[in-house]
């Protein structure tokens, strides 16, 4: 049996390495779609009118976001499905998770999908790259009691 060269083996194991660390799929949103944490937290601040937020993770942290569920599971998926059935298709929504970095997050791509699926044109996904407490909670944002 002839031995694979060093390079070929090498860029199977880089090519593995991509694959698994997109084990959830692409990224279904740009980057134009991504809010700063900073900017929410400070329109939540106002007391004026703010997005919809929808929690699509394991729970609703922060104040004002309806708690779906984790989206990953197919009857949360139906509720987050449901809540924007009655909604404008302009209606400025934010989604967010914060269970565990995006690349391995199995919530925000299916919630996104949902949201394109559907033709809503003014939605934005929370950027939480690490987790809701490092990206938002540990950064004194406001929480839930």
């Amino acid at each position: 049996m002839k031995k694979l060269p060093l390079k070929i083996v090498s860029l199977l194991l880089v090519l593995f390495c991509v694959i698994k660390t997109n084990a959830q799929g692409r990224i279904n949103w740009t980057n134009d779609q991504l809010i700063e944490p900073s900017e929410l937290a400070g329109i939540i601040k106002t007391n004026k009118a703010h997005p919809l937020i929808f929690s699509v993770g394991p729970g609703a942290t922060i104040p004002g976001s309806k708690d779906i569920g984790m989206v990953k599971d197919a009857d949360h998926l139906q509720k987050l499905k449901d809540a924007l059935a009655d909604l404008s298709k302009d209606t400025a929504i934010v989604i967010y998770c914060g269970c565990c970095p995006f690349e391995r997050c199995p919530n925000v791509r299916p919630a996104i999908q949902v949201l394109k699926d559907l033709n809503f044109t003014n939605y934005k996904l929370l950027n939480l790259p690490d987790n809701i407490k490092i990206d938002w909670i540990d950064k004194g944002y406001p929480v839930n009691d």
